[in-house]
């Protein structure tokens, strides 16, 4: 699986952040207030960060 963020909607909240059970953590938050995956071989594809975004701009697809 890989872990899409659709740029347009993400508001830079930090929940993916936050629930993300992954170490390291699979995102970032950017300084232009946007989250980013940095780690997506991290991922343990639990659907955590899908969940909890608000702006439902996290989504887990086939590679």
């Amino acid at each position: 699986m890989k872990t899409i963020i659709d740029e347009s909607k993400c508001t830079g909240c930090g929940d993916c952040f936050e629930v993300c059970p992954a170490e390291p953590n699979v995102f970032e938050i950017e300084k232009d207030v946007k989250a980013k995956v940095v780690n997506q071989d991290a991922c343990t594809e639990c659907g955590a960060c899908e969940d909890e975004c608000p702006e439902e701009a996290i989504t887990l697809e086939e590679d």
